[in-house]
C-alpha cells in the first residue's frame, strides 16, 4: 500500500471512516503521551534539556558544510568508505554497486527512515537483491506490503490480531495466537536465521560525530547491533543534517531523543561505530560504508528560516500530540515522514506541487511546537509553506520546487478585494450594506443554520418558572 500526498484528502477521509484504525491510534497515542509526560516530570529539567538540544542542533547546522568535510576526513581515516548522494537515484545506485561488488543477494536492514525515503527495498528488489527488515515493526509492515505509519513505531497502526493474521498468512508453521510474547518470538526466530546468512547489513544513523568519525545508532531490540556486526559488509545511510560537531554533543541529544520518543531515560542499545573490524578482533564487519544523502536538504539549509527544519532528531513527539495525525494516522499523508514534521520536511524532498495540501492539514494548535525536543517552530513554518504554495518565487529566498503550485487567481483577486475594502472605511460600510441586501439569495438548505446562529430568548412564563424553582 503506497499512498500519495496528492490524494491526501480522500486518504484522510478513508482513514476517518476506519473505526479499527482510529481505535488503534487512540490507544497508542495516549500511551506514548503518558510515557513522555512521565519522562519529563520536572518542567524545569524538561526546559533545560530542550534548550541545550536546540542550542547544539543550531550550532552544528550553522557549521554544516565544514562539519561534513571533517566527518568525511575522520571516517576515511578510521577506514570507513564515504559516499555522497544528491538524490534517491544516486543513493540506490551506490547501494547496488556496493552489494553487487560483493556478490550479495540478501541484506538485513535495521530501522532507517532515510532508507524508506529512497525506497531502498523496492530499488534493490529490481536488482535481484532481497532487503529484509529486522526491526519488528518494520518486519510486520514489510509482510503486509505497507509503509511505516510512524517514524519510531512503524506498525503502530496495527493491533495484535492484525499482526497474528499477517504471521498466519506469511510465516510457515505459525499457529494463530494473540499472545504478544509468542508473536515477538516468532519474528525473532525468522530474523535470526537471516542474520546468519546475510553478507550485507544496512542501518541508519542517529548522530554522525565529525570530531571522531563515529556513527551513533539508537535502538531497543538489538537488531541494529546484529545488522552492523554480523554481516561482512555494513552500509549506513543518513541525511547530511545528522552530523554533530563533538562527541560531547551526543549525550544531551540522546537524552532528549529517548525521552521524547518512547519516554525512556535511556534506550536498551546505543551503538557507536567508528570503523571496520581490526586485526585480532573477533566480530564486526570487514567493510563499513557511509552514504550521505542530500535529497532537498541543501535547499532547506540555504533558507535561514526553513533551516530549522533540519534540527529534527526524528523522535516523533510532534506526531503523538497532533490532533490531526492521531485521528488519521500516518498513511493518509502519503509521505515517508507523516505528521507535523513531515508537513515541513516533505516539501523540500518532493516539492510543493506534490505536497501543497499537507501544510494546510493542521489546526495550528501549537502542540507540535510545544513538545519538540529541539524547539522547531513547526506552526510558524507551516504558515510559511502555506504562503510559498500560493506565491511565486522571490529573488531574496531560495525557491522551493513547485513553489506557487497552489496559486489561484480567483483567490488572489478575492483577497486583494477584501484588502482594498478593509483599508477604506467608507468602502467597507458600503460593501457590508450591499451584502446584507443579498440575504434572499442564500440557499434554502442553509435556512436552519441561519436561524440558529442566535440562541432563542426563553418565553416569559418559562423564565418565571425557573426563577420560582430556584427560590424554593
Amino acid at each position: 500500500m503506497h499512498n500519495k500526498p496528492q490524494l491526501f484528502h480522500p486518504q484522510a477521509e478513508a482513514a476517518l471512516l476506519d473505526p479499527e484504525l482510529r481505535a488503534n491510534f487512540r490507544g497508542a497515542m495516549d500511551y506514548l503521551r503518558d510515557k513522555r509526560q512521565s519522562a519529563f516530570a520536572d518542567p524545569h529539567e524538561e526546559s533545560t534539556i530542550r534548550d541545550r538540544a536546540e542550542t547544539i542542533r543550531q550550532r552544528c547546522l550553522s557549521k554544516l558544510p565544514s562539519l561534513l568535510e571533517q566527518l568525511e576526513a575522520k571516517c576515511i581515516a578510521n577506514g570507513i568508505q564515504v559516499h555522497w548522494a544528491e538524490n534517491a537515484e544516486q543513493a540506490n545506485a551506490l547501494f547496488t554497486d556496493i552489494i553487487q561488488s560483493h556478490g550479495g543477494t540478501l541484506a538485513v536492514k535495521g530501522k532507517s527512515m532515510v532508507s524508506e525515503e529512497i525506497e531502498l527495498n523496492h530499488a534493490m528488489a529490481k536488482e535481484g537483491i532481497d532487503c529484509l527488515e529486522s526491526d519488528m515493526g518494520e518486519y510486520i509492515v514489510q509482510l503486509g506490503n505497507e509503509t511505516p505509519s510512524h517514524i519510531i513505531m512503524p506498525a503502530i497502526h496495527k493491533n495484535k490480531k492484525q499482526v497474528a493474521d499477517l504471521f498466519a498468512e506469511h510465516v510457515p508453521g505459525f499457529k494463530h495466537t494473540l499472545d504478544v510474547d509468542t508473536l515477538i518470538q516468532t519474528g525473532r526466530n525468522v530474523l535470526r536465521e537471516k542474520f546468519r546468512s546475510a553478507h550485507i547489513g544496512v542501518s541508519g544513523v542517529n548522530f554522525a560525530v565529525a570530531e571522531t568519525g563515529t556513527l551513533c545508532l539508537v535502538e531497543n531490540e538489538g537488531n541494529g547491533r546484529m545488522c552492523t556486526t554480523v554481516p561482512e559488509v555494513h552500509i549506513a545511510i543518513t541525511g547530511i543534517e545528522k552530523v554533530v560537531e563533538f562527541l560531547s554533543d551526543v549525550p544531551p541529544l540522546f537524552s532528549a531523543l529517548t525521552r521524547s520518543a518512547t519516554g525512556q531515560t535511556i534506550t536498551t542499545y546505543f551503538n557507536m561505530i567508528s570503523g571496520p573490524r581490526k586485526d585480532g578482533e573477533l566480530d564486526g564487519p570487514k567493510e563499513v560504508h557511509l552514504v550521505l544523502l542530500d535529497n532537498g536538504r541543501s535547499q532547506a539549509f540555504l533558507d535561514e528560516e526553513m533551516r530549522k527544519t533540519l534540527q529534527c532528531i526524528r523522535c516523533g513527539a510532534c506526531m503523538n500530540h497532533c490532533p490531526v495525525y492521531t485521528r488519521i494516522g500516518g498513511h493518509a499523508y502519503g509521505t515517508v515522514y507523516p505528521g507535523p514534521i513531515g508537513k515541513i520536511i516533505s516539501p523540500h524532498m518532493m516539492g510543493l506541487e506534490a505536497t501543497q495540501d499537507l501544510p494546510t492539514a493542521s489546526s495550528l494548535c501549537g502542540a507540535c511546537g510545544e513538545v519538540c525536543p529541539v524547539r522547531i517552530p513547526i506552526p510558524e513554518m507551516l504558515l510559511r509553506l502555506r504562503r510559498e504554495a500560493k506565491q511565486d518565487p522571490r529573488p531574496d529566498v531560495p525557491a522551493l520546487r513547485g513553489q506557487g503550485a497552489a496559486k489561484s487567481n480567483l483567490e488572489a483577486f478575492a483577497w486583494r478585494s477584501f484588502s482594498l475594502a478593509a483599508s477604506h472605511p467608507a468602502l467597507y460600510r458600503m460593501t457590508t450594506w450591499f451584502a446584507t441586501r443579498l440575504r434572499g439569495l442564500i440557499p434554502s438548505k442553509l435556512g436552519p443554520w441561519t436561524r440558529c446562529r442566535t440562541a432563542p430568548k426563553p418565553a416569559a412564563n418559562t423564565l418565571r418558572e425557573l426563577m420560582a424553582k430556584r427560590n424554593k
